[in-house]
């Protein structure tokens, strides 16, 4: 009974979001060229890079999208390091990031023990 490994594949969200900016949005090059001149881009600067591009989803597009998203830790840390260098509440932390406050007293619990 061999286990099959599976390779955990990222997608390349540099080379997407240049395809959409060129193909779909080329006037939007110059708001997204900070993010696009990076090596590599975090999960942060996807949701950045997708606000700027598109704007103009209805709130039921957001809702939907909101439910999909996944955080790492490296952009665990760096939200609750925003936080805390803001001095802001769990509430207020929530709102700009646009998630649950839950989640973040979990992350807090969880990274910040």
């Amino acid at each position: 009974m061999d286990k099959k490994v599976r390779k955990i594949t990222i997608p390349d969200y540099k080379k997407i979001f240049q395809d959409v900016i060129i193909y779909k949005h080329p006037e939007k090059k110059n708001e997204c060229l900070t993010f696009l001149k990076k090596k590599s881009l975090s999960t942060l600067d996807v949701i950045q890079l997708n606000a700027i591009i598109f704007k103009n989803h209805s709130e039921m597009d957001k809702v939907t999208n909101q439910k999909h998203r996944s955080y790492d830790q490296s952009t665990i840390l760096q939200i609750l390091d925003y936080q805390k260098s803001n001095h802001l509440n769990n509430i207020q932390t929530a709102l700009y990031f646009k998630i649950s406050r839950n989640t973040v007293t979990k992350w807090k619990k969880h990274f910040l023990v």
